[in-house]
Formats: structure tokens, sequence, C-alpha cells
């Protein structure tokens, strides 16, 4: 069993103001569990499929209704310290493939502990998670734009969609890691529309 904490960055790709996320997980975490806290931290309501990319290699988990294509991996069994090897290493993760919200993975520090994390830890973070299926970062840019401008005449009908609660600079620390302290580290199950 492993001591050794990974505190690893999860930066948003191409999301202007960034949105990003800190957190410390235990290096063996399998990536089934990775998937689950990058959902939870992140916000995403696990409702699309998924990939992790490291070296033009993709691992995901093969569903009952489709096979894995080509060269993909099943990531059963495979932690992150297989894959996250040093300080600065990268890999990739993808979800909703319609959306394409990528997401670097960063491995910025490699910690001894005496003891093992009970569970993840969110650290920091900026900004709220992008709605489900609002188009991607390009999509999500569009709604940022008409939220600021109540004269748009797309206005009513975006901010009926999205929800008048919605705020695009919130993040809260606290509730992510309650959250995170959760069967399947708060993450749903994933559901399909």
């Amino acid at each position: 069993m492993s001591s050794e904490i990974f505190q690893i960055h999860i930066l948003l790709k191409y999301s202007k103001p960034r949105i990003w996320r800190r957190v410390l997980v235990s290096a063996d975490t399998l990536l089934s569990d990775f998937h689950r806290i990058l959902q939870t931290t992140m916000g995403w309501g696990n409702c699309h499929l998924h990939q992790f990319i490291k070296d033009d290699t993709r691992f995901t988990i093969p569903s009952e209704d489709d096979l894995l294509w080509f060269d993909d991996i099943d990531y059963t069994g495979i932690k992150i310290n297989e894959l996250l090897l040093f300080e600065g290493d990268k890999m990739l993760y993808e979800y909703d493939f319609g959306d394409g919200w990528e997401h670097e993975i960063r491995l910025e520090k490699i910690l001894n502990a005496a003891t093992r994390l009970k569970h993840p830890v969110c650290l920091k973070g900026k900004r709220a998670c992008p709605p489900e299926d609002c188009g991607g970062v390009w999509g999500y840019s569009r709604i940022l734009e008409i939220m600021e401008n109540p004269q748009h005449p797309d206005y009513d009908d975006t901010m009926e969609w999205i929800g008048e609660d919605f705020l695009p600079d919130y993040f809260n620390l606290d509730l992510i890691n309650a959250a995170l302290k959760r069967n399947n580290y708060g993450c749903f199950d994933r559901i399909f529309f």
C-alpha cells in the first residue's frame, strides 16, 4: 500500500478565465476512482463517456454495448502512478466526447506521507464547472458573453436554460471536500439520456 501522495493540478483546457482544481490523491489510486474524483472535484454530473490519454494512448473502460477501439486500453486495474511517473508529468482526461471537455492533468508534487490518505482532498480551485451539454468551451464562452449582456436577444432563453442561480465565478471548496468523503467520492453512477 502506497503512502506516496500526488498533488495534482487539473486545468480545463482552453477555458478563459481558467477553470482549475488542485487535489491530493494517493499515488496508487485506480483510474476508475480517479475518474470519479475528477467528476466530483470539477463539478461534472458523470453523464457522458470519458477517457484518459497518455502519450497518444487512450485508456478507457468498455461499456456493455461497445468495444474498445483499435489501440484503446481497458484501464481496469491501472493506477495513476503507472501513468504519471514524475513531477511535471502530464496526461489528458477527456469528458463528453460531443462537447469535448479536455482536462490537463499535471503531477505537481510527489509527497511522502507517514500515513495513507483516507480520502482525496481538494486544496484549491477557481471558478464553477460549466453546465453539461452547453457546447464545450466555445459554447460556454458564448453563454458567459450572453450572461454579461441582459440586452442580448438570447439572454432570457439562456438564463432560463442555465438557471438564474448559476454563478460562473463560484467555487465551494468545503462542498467539494465533503462530497469527496462520500461513497464513490460523491460521484453519481453514469447516467445516459
